[in-house]
């Protein structure tokens, strides 16, 4: 997990050990062994997780900003993107679908929207995209690996309409995929989540 964010690892192992005192997370042991969200963590606990009001806005509109520079990126990479970048865009697909945990997936999907935003071919301006996305990421959450492998489909067909050329449906992909940060972000964890 240290790894997917901007922490060391003993701060990332003394979250995890707190978290599993509080019967949050539990630990298990073995080869399918791992620190996985209890089945029923104590919402005592998860209320103090919880958003204000002011940062579930500034969170939100975090997720609007990149969601307006995600369409704009992939529309200019459905126009612009050479072979190469999108082999490796199809490289960062496998990678994540054959990831198993979060760290390691987080850290091809940043790569591969990076990636994203070079073939897009607007030059400085992707700066100013990847600065949202690290903007963003500081609040991701880790989430269940199965529900990234399921998210990883829209990387896949993205990379496939990018390939095609196909602009709208590329686009249409792109903010399908980022607009479904409003209901999974971090703020989920007290509202329920998705």
């Amino acid at each position: 997990m240290a790894l997917g964010l901007p922490v060391s690892p003993i701060t990332a192992r003394r979250a995890l050990a707190s978290l599993a005192e509080q019967g949050v997370v539990v630990r298990r042991r073995g080869r399918a062994g791992g620190t996985f969200v209890a089945d029923e963590p104590p919402q005592s606990v998860l209320a103090e997780f919880s958003a204000s009001p002011a940062e579930s806005q500034a969170v939100n509109r975090l997720v609007d900003r990149r969601l307006l520079f995600e369409c704009a990126v992939t529309h200019y990479a459905a126009v612009n993107a050479t072979a190469e970048p999108l082999d490796e865009l199809d490289r960062l697909t496998r990678d994540m679908a054959e990831s198993s945990d979060w760290s390691d997936y987080h850290q091809a999907d940043e790569q591969f929207h990076q990636l994203v935003g070079t073939a897009s071919g607007l030059g400085t301006a992707v700066e100013v995209y990847h600065e949202a996305l690290a903007e963003l990421y500081v609040y991701f959450i880790p989430y269940p690996i199965e529900l990234l492998h399921k998210s990883n489909c829209d990387h896949v067909a993205l990379v496939a309409a990018l390939r095609a050329g196909r602009v709208e449906e590329a686009v249409e992909i792109a903010r399908k995929h980022v607009d479904v940060l409003h209901r999974t972000m971090f703020m989920g964890l007290a509202e329920g989540g998705a």
